[in-house]
């Protein structure tokens, strides 16, 4: 299984990225996706969840409403579209698969499989 994080870069506040994540060796219909991030200093963070019983995504609280998951499943790639973007927004992003629980969906450990991650920085 390997995954491919793309779309990183450099936005001004306010500004928009969309992240791509393409997975080959396991479908998307098959496995939990989730987007984390990890900012310099701070632990990795669950930012969206998308399982593979097709439940409501999640989205931890402070992406409400600005992130935006989506699924190209012939392409076997996952986007998070990531709109009017903070300073608290800058770190690097990972995409994981796996099979966690539901309990546990937002522990970074029960996820088997990352991608390399992708550098998302918000300046002006």
């Amino acid at each position: 299984v390997q995954l491919q994080a793309s779309g990183g870069g450099l936005v001004h506040p306010g500004g928009s990225l969309t992240l791509s994540c393409a997975i080959s060796g396991v479908t998307l219909r098959s496995t939990t996706v989730a987007w984390f991030r990890q900012a310099p200093g701070k632990e990795r963070e669950a930012v969206s969840i998308t399982r593979s019983s097709g439940a409501r995504t999640y989205y931890t609280d402070s992406v409400k409403g600005r992130f935006t998951v989506s699924r190209d499943n012939p392409k076997n790639t996952v986007y998070l579209q990531m709109n009017d973007l903070k300073r608290d927004d800058a770190a690097v992003y990972y995409c994981a698969a796996g099979f966690p629980i539901l309990s546990a969906q937002r522990d970074s450990q029960n996820y088997r499989y990352w991608g390399q991650g992708t550098l998302v920085t918000v300046s002006s």
